[in-house]
């Protein structure tokens, strides 16, 4: 029974987030009559009232024939209308299947999704490097023909679609173009990316701004709503008004508090370095599976907190105009005694326990002798050992490219 598995997903016992995609392959789960969930990455949540199926979000492009053989397994009604949580791919590529078998669906979405696709075009090679990086996949293409929506809205819309009214409006957190949804005559709501089971998504270090103080106000909005049911478009469902309520309400104290220390650090002149090193997550909410550092990490919303409100210059004077990395490196390097010395500088620091410095330390070498093997093999170690010890997946990602750029180049 879903309720059964979304109470272990709470405990802890199992997990399912926007890094696990617990019960993806078990096809759509009925949640209730006329109401499915179905679990990818990107999740979507199924309407049939009235002879017509409506979707709230859609999934990615590399999903769509999964979804729609799941979902026809379900139900066999027209699909006639779809709503994006937001632009990520993950979650507006899943009409076209069932388009082509039936008719053209209405898509409602916020206004700031065209914007987005019209991003992805101006930026679809970086897109394509960044997300290899991040999810390790070197042979993904980043698209660039994308199903716009057919209405868009600004601040709120209603839609009444057979039995089910959707009440919609914007918010911004992980993007700037967020949708939340709420479903009176199932008490439902649908937050989109704004609850993952994870720690919110807003300090990516590959992507662009986040919004962390809208992110916590949209976090209290949906709390307000008294829902019982809520189907986040990744991770389990949660049911009851407690834990709907505790989730949203505890996520947004987590971010809350390190909104507030990032300011008050940054009202007091500190540079980045200093608050990248002082600012810590509540300790009393450490234990909820919902807030792991599995996906992003608390230092990076510090980051992404420090661009969207002091600017790129991190207050160290030598980096206003910097040396190049690999003239800093190369002289750093002289002064060690050569490359070599780096690299075994930066073994020690790993061996001591110190990966920080051992990256530096790693990188430095490697700038300043990029043809030199022996020195690519210390920093796909060092690398390599970062990514084991890391939990999240934006981490992990970094480093592990770093680590297998060295080790094409390494000997033995």
């Amino acid at each position: 029974m879903i309720e059964e598995y979304a109470d272990r997903v709470w405990s802890g016992e199992a997990d399912d987030s926007i890094v696990d995609m617990g019960l993806f392959g078990k096809g759509v789960q009925t949640i209730t009559d006329g109401l499915g969930w179905w679990a990818g990455f990107g999740n979507v949540i199924a309407f049939d009232s009235g002879g017509e199926l409506a979707l709230f979000d859609t999934s990615a492009p590399f999903m769509s024939e999964r979804l729609h053989t799941d979902v026809r397994a379900w139900s066999r009604a027209p699909l006639t209308a779809a709503f994006y949580s937001h632009g990520h791919i993950d979650h507006v590529f899943g009409t076209a299947p069932f388009e082509e078998s039936g008719p053209r669906a209405t898509v409602y979405a916020h206004e700031a999704v065209n914007a987005r696709f019209q991003r992805y075009l101006l930026t679809n090679g970086y897109n394509a490097v960044i997300n290899r990086r991040q999810f390790q996949n070197d042979d993904l293409q980043w698209p660039t023909v994308y199903r716009h929506p057919d209405v868009t809205y600004r601040d709120a819309l209603t839609v009444r679609h057979g039995d089910v009214t959707f009440d919609l409006f914007h918010a911004k957190g992980e993007t700037d173009d967020a949708t939340v949804g709420y479903v009176p005559e199932h008490r439902l709501l649908l937050p989109g990316d704004l609850f993952i089971w994870v720690t919110p998504n807003c300090g990516n270090p590959q992507k662009v701004q986040r919004y962390p103080r809208e992110w916590v106000q949209a976090l209290q909005r949906m709390a307000a709503l008294d829902a019982e049911i809520m189907l986040p478009s990744h991770g389990a469902p949660v049911f009851g008004r407690d834990r709907v309520r505790q989730a949203l309400l505890e996520t947004a104290e987590w971010l809350d508090s390190l909104i507030s220390q990032t300011l008050d650090l940054l009202n007091q002149g500190a540079r980045l370095d200093e608050i990248v090193h002082t600012v810590k997550p509540v300790s009393h909410l450490a234990d909820r599976p919902y807030l792991r550092a599995r996906y992003d990490e608390p230092e990076f919303i510090v980051r992404n907190l420090w661009r969207l409100y002091g600017g790129w210059y991190d207050g160290n004077p030598a980096n206003l105009k910097p040396a190049p990395d690999a003239t800093l490196a190369t002289a750093v390097a002289k002064l060690a005694g050569g490359p070599v010395r780096l690299a075994d500088a930066a073994l020690k620091a790993l061996s001591d326990g110190d990966e920080r410095l051992a990256g530096h330390l790693a990188e430095m070498a490697a700038l300043a002798a990029p043809d030199d093997p022996g020195v690519h093999r210390v920093r796909a170690q060092v690398f390599g050992a970062r990514a084991a010890a890391e939990l999240s997946l934006m981490a992990k990602g970094v480093f592990t490219w770093a680590a297998k750029e060295s080790a094409g180049r390494a000997t033995p």
